[in-house]
This record gives structure tokens, sequence and C-alpha cells, in this order.
């Protein structure tokens, strides 16, 4: 057997001990580079695979008159939260859970049973805080209650078709609430805790975070309540009384274009909305209906008359024979017989059909359309609430004698209610 000498192990023994340092100080680097350079990254991952998360809703902001009265605020309303792998027997907390909400024990199993690493079960969404305390007190394991809250109207339908109304995550579903929708909500907020893979909340070392909630903003209408509450107490006066198929009405500053409130019937209470049609509180009248506006579009005329110096109301005179033939067709006065012979002061005292022919005549179909569009009909006001119609004007190359004469004094022309009172609010 072949000798080695002492050199050339002492040769071997340097190498591998050379190796052996250069292999553990790659580890030793590696190992600090996870630790000081990947730690921060593979630590919140871990965190994700270990947390759960209860979340808090953030209040939506309420909505107010021009004095700060409240019309839409919030009540408290909490949410019950499962997290079924921390629930030790299902089926007794399924029935305790029934028994305590007045729910479905059967839906509430298979709800919790769901593998899933947190469950909102549907029947403990919104309860009330009664309820909630009997839950507490069950001290069920896995069973968590959340802070939340549901939209509260405390006039009931006052004011019901321009606030709109909310759904079941108090999201703006119509009118101001839709509008203001992401101005108005609020932003969520969460506790967190950690659990192992089984879902038992071990982990003792780390503690909860709680990252809290944000309000939406609040929102102050031009609406005045005092206002408001002689337009619904009016308009109920006259659906007891009449009878009507609807009714409208709209305050509104003429100086700034405030509205200061608006109603309409059939109404609707907007807490209970899906127990009306669809057509009830999805169509705000005053905004969406259109009609003929009829003698209270002869100002339009009128204006318009007086602005191009086509009549001097004092000095021209008109005689009313109670019917007036305009290309072929007959157009009548409302007074059998006609005014006889009258100024055109008279003529609008007396809201003389023929004598508004004879004003929209001598404007001339391009005039009297170019005042009716400058006056705003055809065109939406921009008022901040959803569903706005647009009035319906005449093609101008299409328009005839007859058809003139009838627009100057409002028939023919569809507007909708705000057009209208925006318009003559305006002349």
């Amino acid at each position: 057997m072949k000798r080695v000498s002492n050199v050339t192990v002492r040769k071997r023994l340097v190498f591998i001990l050379l190796c052996g340092i250069v292999i553990f100080s790659i580890i030793d680097v590696r190992l600090g580079y996870v630790q000081f350079g990947l730690g921060d990254m593979l630590t919140d991952r871990a965190k994700a695979l270990w947390s759960r998360s209860i979340p808090f809703e953030g209040e939506r902001g309420k909505i107010e008159d021009r004095n700060g009265v409240p019309i839409a605020s919030n009540q408290s309303a909490p949410t019950i939260f499962i997290i079924p792998r921390q629930v030790k027997d299902p089926a007794k907390t399924a029935e305790k859970l029934g028994n305590a909400l007045d729910a479905d024990k059967e839906k509430i199993y298979k709800e919790i049973t769901q593998v899933r690493s947190i469950v909102r079960i549907k029947e403990g969404r919104k309860i009330s805080n009664e309820k909630a305390n009997d839950v507490r007190r069950l001290g069920l394991s896995g069973v968590y209650i959340a802070e939340d809250s549901k939209r509260y109207y405390p006039f009931g339908r006052y004011l019901s078709h321009v606030l709109g109304f909310t759904g079941a995550d108090n999201q703006g579903l119509t009118g101001l609430e839709l509008y203001y929708d992401d101005a108005l909500s609020g932003k969520k907020g969460a506790v967190e805790f950690y659990t192992d893979a089984k879902g038992k909340k071990k982990m003792k070392d780390m503690a909860d975070e709680y990252e809290a909630p944000k309000n939406g903003l609040d929102l102050k209408l031009t609406v005045d309540t005092k206002v408001q509450t002689v337009i619904e107490r009016e308009l109920d006066n006259a659906e007891k009384k009449y009878h009507p198929d609807g009714l409208i009405a709209i305050a509104m500053d003429p100086d700034t274009g405030e509205i200061l409130g608006m109603s309409s019937r059939p109404s609707y209470t907007p807490d209970n909305y899906k127990n009306v049609p669809q057509e009830v509180y999805n169509r705000n009248l005053p905004i969406w209906s259109t009609y003929e506006p009829g003698s209270t579009f002869k100002i339009i005329t009128l204006a318009a008359a007086l602005e191009e110096k086509k009549v001097n109301l004092t000095k021209d005179k008109f005689y009313d024979s109670g019917a007036v033939e305009v290309g072929g067709s007959t157009l009548h006065c409302w007074k059998r017989g006609g005014h006889g012979s009258e100024t055109f002061l008279e003529v609008v005292q007396n809201s003389c059909n023929p004598g508004f022919v004879e004003l929209g005549e001598r404007l001339g179909k391009n005039t009297l359309f170019k005042y009716i569009r400058n006056f705003g009909f055809g065109t939406k006001t921009g008022v901040d609430l959803s569903g706005e119609a647009s009035g319906i004007l005449f093609n101008l190359d299409r328009v005839g004698p007859v058809e003139l004469a009838t627009t100057a004094f409002g028939q023919g022309v569809s507007v909708t209610p705000i057009q209208q009172v925006a318009a003559v609010s305006a002349g």
C-alpha cells in the first residue's frame, strides 16, 4: 500500500477546510439575505395566510337640509361573521343562532359549514342591537359581531324621490343617494387577528391589528324642510280629496335656481322600497315626466315678442273673435265668442289664444324657436338628480303654420316640470 506523505494530507485537509468555509459562507449569506432582504416580504406573506379579517363599515355621510336638519342618517345595525374552522359544534351553533335570529337553522348550518376562512351569514346581516346582544350572550366559538349600520330616513316618505335609497351594502341605488354615492360612502376598516392553519386562535405572540373605518362626507341640500313640509302636506290633502293618478310639486328660488322643495305622488318610504312597484320609486316625476305646458308657456312667447320689439302692449290692438284660422285649421280661444277688441296687454291678462298666435306669427318660427331653446327647453337643466328627461321640440324643417301657432301658446311642446319652472323663473 502506497504511503501518503504528511504534506499531501495537510494539503487535502486545507482544501476540505476551504471548501467548508466557502459552503458555510454561501449559506450564511443566503440566510442573511432571507432574514434581512426578504424578511418583511415573507412575513407579510405568512401573515396573509395566518390572518383573519372582520370588516367594519365606515358610516355613510348624512344628508341635511339647508338649515342642517338631518333627513337621511344612519342607525346601528350589527352584522354577524363566522369563522367556520373555529366553530366546535356546527349543528348546535346553527340551532342556537337560528333561535336567536328567528331564522332557518338549516340555512345557517349550510353557511357555517362552508370551506371558507370567514362567512357573513345572510340571516345575521344588519340585525337589531337586541338580537346582537342575544347572540353575544350565547358565547359561541367562531361567532363574531361587527359594528355595522343601515340607512335611516327620519321623515318616512318625505322627499323620498329626491333622496332615493341605499342597498344592503349601503350603496346608493337611486336619487341623491346614487348621484353622490362616491362622496357619501365611507371606507371600510377591519380588525385583523392571526390563527394557525386550522383556524384556531393560538398565535398569542402576535397582537391583533385594527384599521379604523373612515366615514363618508355629509351632504347639505338647498332644500328647506319648512318648504318641503308644506309641499308634502298639500299633496297629501290633494291626494285624499281628488284621488288623482299623479301629483307634482316644485318650489324653486327664482333668483338662484335653487330647489327649495320637490315631491310627487304616488310616493313611497325609502326603507320599504322593495314592497312598492318599480315605476313608483324609479320615477321622480318632476324630473322624469314630460307634458304640454299649455298657457304657462305663453310667457316665453311674450318675452320673445317684447325682446324683439314685435309688440307694444298698450298701443297695439288685437280683435279676438274667439277663433283664428291657421293653415286650414281653426284654433279657438278658451272664451266662447272671444274677447273682442283688446290691447296686447289685455291679451296677456286674458290669456287669449288667438292673440298669442298673432305674436308667434310676428316672431316667425326661427326666432320663436331660438328663444325657446335659449330658455332651455329641449335640453337638460343639469339638476343633480338622475333620470332627467329633455323636452321634445319640433324639427324646424317640418314646422308648419299650425305647429307654429300652437307652439306660441304651449301646445305641441313637451317639457319636464322642472324645465317649465326654470324657464318661467328665468322669464
